[in-house]
C-alpha cells in the first residue's frame, strides 16, 4: 500500500535531482544560523559547490554538544514567531536540545507518518491507540498526527494505567498500537492476568528503545499481531524517518526528506553499503531547525538488496550506539547527566553506579550513590530525605524514574583508567 506512490518509490536520477535540490536549500537555510554560517564560512562551502549527492562529504558534521551549545533557541533558522511547537530531548549535562517546528514542519512530518502507517496496511477504517508520552517526547503528538492524516480514529492514551489501556483496547476495539516494545509486552502480561486476549488489536508499531528480532516473536506471539520497528530522533522531526514496509527485512528511510551517510565513527570515512558503522543524517526538508551532516550515533549499515515492495534502500535494524547513552522506556539518559545531578548534591560522595535491567519487560535503573561519611552516619530518616532528594533531582531532569540505593563512603568501585560506572543487563534478556 502506498500514501504517495510516486514519491515514495522514487529512484535513480530523479531521486538524485530532487536530493541535491533540497540539500542546497538546506545549506542556504542553514545560513541563518550563525553557528553554520560561521563553519560554512571558515570551511569555505556553500549551496554553489553542490554538484552531486556525494559533495555532501565536503560539509561539516554536526554533534549534539554543538546543538546543545545553543540553547535554547540558537539553531533556529526562522524567526520565533514562525514556530507553532517546541519539543526537547534530554541534555547530556542537564541542559536539553530545543527543537521548533514551523507549520510547513509539522506538515512534512505528519506526511511521513501517514507515510508509514499506510506501508503497513492502515487505512481510515483502524482505530488506533497511541499508548506512548504525549509531553515534550516527540512519539506522541508525531504519530497522533499522522493518523488523523490517514483519517483513522485515534485514541490518545498516553502512558500508564495499563488495566485501563486494555480496557480500552477491548470496549472501542482498537486494531493498531503504538508504544515501546517492552510496554507491549507489560501489556500482554497484564492482558493476560485480566483474562483478555485483546482480539481486535492487528498491528504493532514499536520503536525508542532496541529491540530484537526474539522480541518480535514474542510480542507477536502474545499479543497475536504484526509488529513493526520505527526509528527517528527529535531533531529529524521525530520518529518515523524510518520504517519497516511488510516484507520487515529493514527499515525504508524516506530518502526525499534525508539524505543518509554511514562513517567509521572514529575516522569520520564514509563507508560503502553493507558496511556496518555510524549513522549520519541530513534533513532536506526542515524549515525551523535545518541540520548538516548530524551524527546520530547510531549504529546501522545501508542494505543493498532491492526491497520487493518498491520503495527505496533500506538501514539494517539498529545495533547499538557509539556513545554511552541509554535508552529507558524510550527516554534518552546521558551517564553524564546523572553525575551532573549527583555532584549538584552535597551529600553525596565521590562515586555512583548505575545499573539497568528489564523486570516484567520494563526498564528499570538503579543508581548506588556513595554518601559522605557525615552523612552517612545520621538517623535512618535522614537518609531517607537524602534519597527522595536524590530521586526527586534525578527524575527533574531525566524524566524518568529511578531507584536510589545509598551506600557507605569507599565501598564502590574504583577505575584506574575510565570509569566503567554502567551496568546493562538488558541485552540478555532482548
Amino acid at each position: 500500500m502506498f500514501w504517495n506512490k510516486e514519491t515514495e518509490t522514487l529512484k535513480g536520477d530523479k531521486l538524485e535531482k530532487l536530493q541535491i535540490k533540497r540539500l542546497k536549500w538546506t545549506i542556504k537555510q542553514a545560513e541563518n544560523i550563525p553557528f553554520y554560517k560561521k563553519l560554512l564560512n571558515e570551511s569555505k562551502i556553500n549551496a554553489i559547490d553542490i554538484q552531486n549527492v556525494k559533495d555532501i562529504q565536503k560539509l561539516p558534521f554536526t554533534k549534539k554538544t554543538d546543538l546543545q551549545g545553543g540553547y535554547p533557541f540558537g539553531f533556529l533558522a526562522v524567526q520565533k514567531k514562525e514556530i507553532v511547537r517546541i519539543h526537547t530531548t534530554s541534555g547530556t549535562t542537564g541542559k536539553p536540545t530545543v527543537v521548533g517546528y514551523t507549520k510547513q514542519d509539522i506538515e512534512n512530518w505528519s506526511e511521513l507518518i501517514a507515510r508509514n502507517m499506510t506501508m503497513v496496511g492502515l487505512t481510515a477504517d483502524d482505530t488506533f491507540q497511541n499508548a506512548v508520552n504525549y509531553g515534550l517526547f516527540t512519539g506522541g503528538l508525531g504519530f497522533h498526527y499522522g493518523a488523523e492524516k490517514i483519517g483513522m480514529t485515534v485514541i490518545p492514551s498516553g502512558t500508564g494505567n495499563t488495566k485501563r489501556q486494555i480496557e480500552m483496547i477491548d470496549d472501542f476495539g482498537v486494531t493498531a498500537i503504538h508504544c515501546t516494545p517492552s510496554y507491549a509486552m507489560h501489556l500482554a502480561e497484564v492482558a493476560e492476568t485480566m483474562n483478555t486476549k485483546l482480539k481486535t488489536l492487528k498491528t504493532g508499531m514499536f520503536g525508542a528503545e532496541p529491540w530484537s528480532d526474539n522480541m518480535r516473536k514474542n510480542l507477536e506471539s502474545k499479543l497475536d499481531l504484526k509488529a513493526y520497528d520505527s526509528y527517528g530522533m527529535s531533531e529529524m522531526y521525530g520518529p518515523g524517518a524510518a520504517f519497516e514496509c511488510q516484507e520487515r527485512t529493514g527499515l525504508h528511510f524516506w530518502h526525499d526528506s534525508y539524505l543518509i551517510e554511514i562513517i567509521d565513527p572514529d575516522t569520520g570515512e564514509v563507508l560503502e553499503p553493507g558496511q556496518k558503522g555510524e549513522l549520519v543524517v541530513t534533513p532536506l526538508v526542515k524549515e525551523a531547525m535545518p541540520l548538516l551532516r548530524y551524527r546520530t550515533g547510531d549504529i546501522t549499515m545501508i542494505l543493498e538488496d532491492e526491497c520487493p515492495c518498491g520503495r527505496g534502500p533500506k538501514i539494517a535494524r539498529l545495533t547499538g550506539r557509539s556513545d554511552d547513552m541509554l535508552v529507558i522506556r524510550g527516554i534518552n539518559v546521558f551517564p553524564s547527566q546523572i553525575e551532573h545531578v549527583l555532584r549538584a548534591i552535597p551529600e553525596v560522595g565521590e562515586q555512583f553506579m548505575v545499573y539497568v535491567d528489564r523486570e516484567n519487560h520494563l526498564d528499570e535503573m538503579t543508581i548506588e550513590v556513595e554518601i559522605k561519611r557525615e552523612f552517612f552516619k545520621g538517623e535512618l530518616s535522614d537518609l531517607e530525605k537524602i534519597q527522595k532528594k536524590i530521586i526527586h533531582s534525578l527524575k527533574e531532569i531525566l524524566n524518568v524514574r529511578t531507584k536510589v540505593s545509598l551506600v557507605e563512603p569507599e565501598s564502590l568501585p574504583r577505575f584506574e583508567g575510565k570509569a566503567k560506572r554502567v551496568i546493562d543487563k538488558r541485552g540478555d534478556k532482548l
